[in-house]
């Protein structure tokens, strides 16, 4: 089975789903691939005090769910910078960046890049920042297609929300975190708010099928 997780890298709640996403991709017999959607491009906006209040408040129910970390780092420099964006385009170019050159780390890259935001309080909106968090994290290669991206990569880019955007479309899911379960030519939606939970019992849903 191929277990579709849609999620952006500017979500609060993928970000809270992530230790639920690690139980899932443990499973025998299940692929987890990542499909970035969301907030880039025309879903982004800035990010002004109202919304920054309302991210905040809900950063606070996700980390009363599921321990994850909102710190005061973030909230002062990332919701409280000035003219702030809320961006996912750079974070996103920078996770098929990785799916190009490391596939098999993507998970690691969405990881370092949420606890840059959440935890250390860093700007994921800015290209800059994108950059030098995969450096650091060990994604050289991908770091460098951020800094300097070619036609290819942009592609890439492209062709990925398209095709997320696609199955959202098709099976009327209206936000991230999503779940998308194939088998066979069989696909069906699962729900998400398992990641918060009830993953378990989610766990061993798809183990017994």
């Amino acid at each position: 089975m191929r277990l579709t997780y849609l999620y952006d890298p500017l979500c609060g709640w993928c970000y809270g789903a992530a230790r639920a996403l690690d139980k899932l991709a443990m499973l025998d017999n299940l692929t987890v691939e990542l499909a970035p959607s969301g907030f880039a491009g025309e879903g982004a906006r800035p990010l002004d005090e109202r919304f920054a209040a309302y991210a905040w408040h809900n950063d606070q129910r996700i980390n009363r769910l599921t321990g994850q970390v909102f710190s005061q780092l973030y909230r002062d420099q990332v919701l409280g910078g000035a003219d702030g964006m809320f961006d996912s385009a750079p974070a996103t170019l920078g996770m098929i960046a990785v799916g190009v050159t490391q596939l098999d780390r993507e998970s690691d890259a969405l990881k370092a890049l949420q606890s840059a935001r959440y935890v250390d309080g860093r700007d994921t909106s800015e290209i800059a920042v994108v950059v030098d968090v995969l450096d650091q994290a060990g994604f050289p290669d991908a770091a460098a297609r951020v800094r300097a991206p070619d036609e290819a990569l942009l592609d890439a880019y492209r062709n990925s929300i398209g095709k997320s955007r696609q199955l959202m479309a098709a099976f009327r899911m209206d936000g991230v975190p999503a779940l998308l379960v194939s088998d066979g030519d069989k696909r069906r939606v699962l729900r998400s708010d398992a990641l918060f939970g009830g993953v378990d019992r989610l766990a061993a849903e798809l183990q017994a099928a």
